[in-house]
């Protein structure tokens, strides 16, 4: 079916779609309240479309879409496609990041309270995020110095237990031997709430008070005691700036761009207080607007953090504000607005991380000019080490991986302009040699990977083969091969029967970093600081991580594969299906039966015996 007889077909409904090109790669992730009058609309007049819209359109060759009962839905789903595909014509994050965060389990009976990078719905609270880890782990060092609270990670506690030494040395309660009562320990975990909510001059307030009041009841003992927990609150509080008089959780957002180029950054505000802030490079932004770059933005990052604040506030007036605050307030469970402030202190600090984003960008661009100078000197630096006919652009490396000859696997990948191009690593399956052979292993994935090029250069030549969906068809200027002068013969031997000679060939051994040509008798030794050498040891260790990836995952499967033969009742149908699910014998150990029986074809009865079988064969 035709682009035309699709476009025809589409539903009135809300959902999303996936532009793809002539290779099949998804180029472009979309979201529609009518995906028939959404996605119909890009092959309609381009002369309102701007130019990257008329750039995605012009390759698009096929598109798919998923129905959704929703916009909210379409938006949640569109943002994850969006993360796992990473289509060009999107806007996306550069990266993904975990924050820190203090849970204090006050669903608990005795509340503990340490660092997370996960917010669950489980009755804690959670104070954050921390951009600082350094921080976090200081400002719970201090806490639990003042409050002793118990560090067990026991969630219920035996009253009648042995104390462990952090009682013993006054670091803990004592709640296991009953050396507090619950209201006691409650009245101490309601004022680290009383820290971590932002009130800390009323805690501070509250911690002076008994002071005095234990001097005067000449407990100077005591009223030592909280005049140290008083002077440690203080010493964190002076740390903390205080930048806006509204207590609201904030997230302050601001954008800077300069061509195609574009950062974000977040500034973390909680109880006015600012906690810390972080910066993002955004990618694929094009000719986009400043809104829909800023809507783009928040919908990928609020999808990644655990904790959404009750304000956000912005530079500009992001696209689809309202569906944003919609689906924000279901993440957050109660209203979240999303806000561009125009006076007074809020209105400053949005300006103030406008600034931080424009100098953070500044800073990415010099470090992007450097590195691509640093990469361009390394390959030109080769062209000369190597006495190469031509710039390498285009790199290709070798490995291979076995365990005594075991899952032995091979992987090639390739460095375009001096960096990597995933899209087009390759890894094989030796299935010719026995034993461990590195020299014949070398020589069947070399094989392969010239013959299976040969054969689409043919294929393209008499018309049966567009030249676009070719795998192999693309040359490398340089071929590395991970391995001294025996590995390289076995490679150039089949390159030189396929007609591949012609391209220069070089052994990277491991230990010296030596270099070596067969119409040579001594190695080249590249210079030790070189950036040309580093280009090297990173795209032979790149290939040697994606050679011991698939081995890893191989010998997993085998693993898993040999268990489950011993296991009654499992045979072949359920042996795949386990395999399937679990992928490897260490997920399968951490499972419970529970976990097995969603398999499919795994009954209660059968998850427990494998379950037992796990756990107590043999044992």
């Amino acid at each position: 079916m035709d682009i035309q007889d699709k476009l025809r077909l589409l539903p009135d409904k809300p959902g999303v779609y996936l532009m793809k090109n002539a290779d099949g790669d998804i180029i472009y992730v979309g979201k529609a309240v009518s995906l028939k009058s959404r996605v119909r609309s890009y092959f309609q007049s381009s002369r309102a479309h701007s130019p990257k819209v008329r750039s995605m359109v012009a390759q698009v060759e096929d598109f798919e879409y998923i129905l959704t009962d929703s916009e909210i839905e379409a938006l949640i789903l569109e943002c994850n496609l969006i993360k796992k595909h990473r289509p060009r014509y999107n806007v996306r994050l550069k990266d993904d990041k975990s924050y820190p965060y203090l849970k204090l389990t006050v669903d608990e009976e005795f509340p503990r309270l340490f660092m997370t990078r996960r917010v669950v719905r489980d009755g804690a609270r959670y104070y954050g995020p921390y951009t600082n880890a350094g921080a976090v782990h200081e400002t719970l060092r201090v806490l639990k110095q003042v409050f002793p609270l118990r560090s067990c990670k026991k969630k219920n506690v035996d009253r009648n237990a042995r104390p462990c030494l952090n009682y013993h040395i006054k670091k803990c309660l004592g709640p296991c031997n009953n050396q507090i009562s619950v209201k006691d320990y409650r009245d101490m975990v309601n004022e680290i709430v009383l820290f971590l909510e932002g009130r800390q001059e009323e805690l501070i307030k509250q911690i002076e008070a008994k002071m005095t009041k234990a001097a005067e009841q000449m407990e100077f003992e005591r009223a030592a005691l909280y005049r140290d927990q008083a002077k440690a609150l203080r010493a964190i509080v002076e740390k903390q700036k205080v930048v806006v008089a509204d207590l609201t959780d904030q997230d302050f957002i601001g954008l800077a761009r300069e061509g195609e180029d574009c950062c974000a950054s977040v500034f973390f505000v909680r109880s006015g207080k600012l906690l810390g802030r972080e910066h993002y490079i955004l990618e694929g932004v094009g000719d986009d607007p400043p809104a829909e770059i800023l809507g783009d933005f928040i919908k990928q990052y609020y999808l990644q953090v655990e904790y959404v604040p009750k304000e956000i506030l912005c530079s500009v007036r992001p696209a689809e504000i309202s569906l944003i605050e919609k689906w924000l307030t279901e993440r957050r469970g109660n209203k979240v607005q999303v806000k561009v402030p125009q006076r007074g202190d809020k209105a400053k600090l949005v300006e103030l991380v406008e600034k931080n984003a424009r100098e953070e960008l500044a800073r990415h661009r010099l470090e992007m000019e450097k590195s691509r100078a640093r990469t361009e000197g390394a390959l030109l630096g080769l062209e000369e080490y190597l006495d190469l006919p031509r710039v390498p652009r285009r790199i290709e490396c070798y490995d291979i991986s076995n365990t005594q000859g075991r899952e032995s696997v091979g992987s090639m990948v390739v460095f375009q302009d001096g960096e990597p191009k995933n899209s087009e690593y390759r890894r094989f399956k030796i299935k010719t040699v026995e034993g461990p052979n590195d020299f014949a292993s070398m020589q069947e994935v070399i094989g392969r990977r010239f013959g299976k090029a040969r054969e689409e250069f043919e294929a393209i030549e008499e018309g049966m083969l567009e030249p676009a969906k070719a795998k192999f068809a693309k040359i490398p200027d340089l071929v590395i091969i991970d391995g001294g002068k025996g590995q390289l013969n076995a490679a150039r031997e089949v390159m030189i029967n396929l007609g591949y000679g012609f391209i220069p060939t070089f052994g990277l051994a491991k230990e010296e970093e030596l270099l070596f040509a067969e119409d040579r008798t001594d190695p080249i030794v590249l210079p030790r600081n070189s950036e040309s050498l580093y280009l090297l040891q990173r795209i032979r260790d790149e290939a040697h991580r994606f050679a011991i990836t698939y081995h890893r995952h191989l010998r997993g499967k085998h693993s898993l594969k040999s268990i489950l033969d011993d296991i009654p009742g499992i045979g072949v149908k359920r042996r795949k299906a386990i395999i399937q699910h679990f992928r490897s014998f260490e997920k399968l150990l951490k499972a419970s039966a529970a976990e097995i029986a969603e398999v499919e074809g795994i009954s209660e009865a059968l998850a427990e015996q494998v379950w037992e079988y796990l756990h107590h064969h043999d044992k």
